[in-house]
C-alpha cells in the first residue's frame, strides 16, 4: 500500500484538448474477441513497454499481489415503448428511487419508480406506455422532470420483480459508440464471469478478459483475490465538454464494500492490483471515507474536488483502519458510500500499485485516471498501443500497469 499522502496544492487546472490523441473509427472495437481472454494485453513496468496475450496476465503480476475485482452486474436498461402514433420511445433506467437502493427495487413487484434517460421526449411529456412481454404489461409513466432526467414510474401485472421485467424486455446497453443495436451474444459478452450484483448500465470493461481459465491459473500461482461493487453509471460516457477539466461535474457511483475486504485490502503487504477504473476509485475512495471517519464524520460520499481542497496528513493505513473501525463499532458487514472522485494529475494514489485497463477514449476522465498513474508515459502506452494494432474502447484489448 501506497504512502504518499502529500496535499495536493489546488484543483488541477487541466485543459482536456491536452489529454487527446488520434483514434481512427476502424479501431474501435465493435465487437468481443472470439475468447475473452485470447485480447492482447499491452505491458507497462516502470517505464517499459511491451505486449502479449492476456492469459499470460497470472505470470506477469509479483508474488503475493492481491487482485480486487468489482462484482457490479450490467442490466439490460434500455426500454423500447412504442406510442400509438408509432413512435418509438427510449426509456434509460438510470438509477432507482422508489424503492431506495438497488436490491430492494430490483426485488419489487407491481411497481418502482426510476431517475431515466428519455429518448425523443418531447413526443412523450404525459400518459403512459406500454411495452408487452410474455403474458405481461409493463407500463411507464411520467411523473416529473429532474435535471438531465425524467422521474419515471413503472408498473406491471403478475407476480414477476422488477429484475425479472428488465431481463424479459430490456436491451443490453452498449456504449453508444459501438454504433449498433445490441445482439443476443452482448447479453453474455459485455458483462464479466464473476459479475454478481445488479445495478451498472456499462460494463466494468476490464474485467471482460477474465476467463475461468484465467482465474485458475491466478488461484494455482497463490494470487489472492478481493472483491467489491461498484455500480457504473451513464456518466461514464459523458465527454468532457469544458475547456479546463475544473468546470466538468463528475457524476455520482454508489459502491460497497464488505468488512472483510478491508481487513483483507488493510491487511495486505504487497501490490494491490485493481481491476479497472471502476476498482480503482473504489479503492482510492476509501481512503478519503476514513480520513472523515478520522474526523468523526460518517462516511457517506467522496466529493469530486475533495482531495484537492483538503491537506491530507493521514496515512493511507491510518485512514483505512479508522474505516474499518467504524463498521465495527456500528456492526457493518456492508459499507454503502457515494463517489464523485476525479482522478488526474498530479493525483498521488494511497491505494492502488497497478491495475488492469482498456484503452479509453480521447479527452475523458478515464484517460486523465490513467495519466495520474503513469504520468506523461501515458502518450508513450497508447502511441506504442495504435502503432501494434490493439482494439480500442469497451470491447478492445487490455493493458496491464504496474509503476515498478
Amino acid at each position: 500500500m501506497n504512502n504518499c499522502c502529500k496535499p495536493l496544492p489546488e484543483i488541477p487546472d487541466i485543459r482536456i484538448a491536452d489529454y487527446d490523441y488520434p483514434l481512427p473509427d476502424e479501431r474501435i472495437a465493435r465487437f468481443p474477441a472470439a475468447q475473452r481472454d485470447r485480447a492482447k494485453l499491452l505491458t507497462y513496468a516502470a517505464g517499459n513497454i511491451g505486449h502479449t496475450v492476456f492469459t499470460e496476465l497470472p505470470a506477469l503480476l509479483p508474488p503475493h499481489s492481491l487482485l480486487v475485482f468489482n462484482e457490479t452486474k450490467v442490466i439490460p436498461a434500455r426500454l423500447l415503448f412504442r406510442k400509438d402514433t408509432g413512435a418509438v420511445i427510449e426509456i434509460f433506467c438510470l438509477e432507482p428511487l422508489l424503492p431506495a437502493g438497488y436490491e430492494a427495487c430490483f426485488a419489487a413487484t407491481e411497481s418502482c419508480e426510476w431517475r431515466c434517460l428519455a429518448g425523443h421526449s418531447k413526443r412523450w411529456k404525459s400518459g403512459r406506455l406500454y411495452l408487452s412481454f410474455g403474458e405481461y404489461v409493463l407500463s411507464a409513466e411520467w411523473l416529473e422532470k429532474q435535471t438531465g432526467s425524467v422521474r419515471v414510474r413503472f408498473a406491471w401485472n403478475g407476480n414477476a420483480s422488477f429484475a425479472q421485467v428488465l431481463e424479459q424486455c430490456g436491451q443490453t446497453p452498449l456504449p453508444p459508440y459501438l454504433k449498433r443495436d445490441a445482439l443476443p451474444e452482448d447479453t453474455v459478452r459485455y458483462q464479466t464471469i464473476y459479475a454478481r450484483y445488479n445495478g451498472s448500465v456499462a460494463a466494468p470493461t476490464a474485467g471482460l478478459h477474465f476467463s475461468p481459465a484465467v482465474l485458475g491459473e491466478l488461484a494455482q500461482r497463490g494470487i489472492a483475490s478481493e472483491t467489491l461493487t461498484l455500480h457504473v453509471g451513464a456518466g461514464t460516457f459523458r465527454p468532457v465538454k469544458s475547456e479546463t477539466i475544473a468546470a466538468h461535474v463528475m457524476h455520482g457511483e454508489p459502491f460497497t464494500v464488505s468488512r472483510r475486504a478491508l481487513q483483507n485490502i488493510l491487511a495486505h503487504t504487497g501490490n494491490i492490483i485493481a481491476v479497472g477504473t471502476t476498482a480503482t476509485r473504489a479503492l482510492e475512495s476509501l481512503y478519503f471515507l476514513g480520513v472523515q471517519c478520522l474526523h468523526g464524520q460518517p462516511p457517506e460520499a467522496v466529493a469530486q474536488w475533495e482531495p484537492y481542497r483538503a491537506a491530507y496528513h493521514a496515512a493511507p493505513q491510518e485512514a483505512l483502519q479508522a474505516l474499518l473501525q467504524y463498521m465495527e463499532n456500528n456492526q457493518l458487514e456492508n459499507l454503502h458510500a457515494v463517489t464523485r472522485l476525479l482522478i488526474a494529475p498530479p493525483y498521488p494514489f494511497r491505494t492502488v500499485s497497478g491495475m488492469v485497463t482498456n484503452f479509453h477514449q480521447p479527452q475523458s476522465t478515464l484517460l486523465l485516471l490513467v495519466s495520474a498513474f503513469i504520468g506523461e508515459d501515458w502518450r508513450r502506452v497508447y502511441r506504442y498501443a495504435l502503432q501494434n494494432d490493439f482494439r480500442f474502447l469497451s470491447y478492445g484489448d487490455s493493458s496491464y500497469l504496474i509503476k515498478s
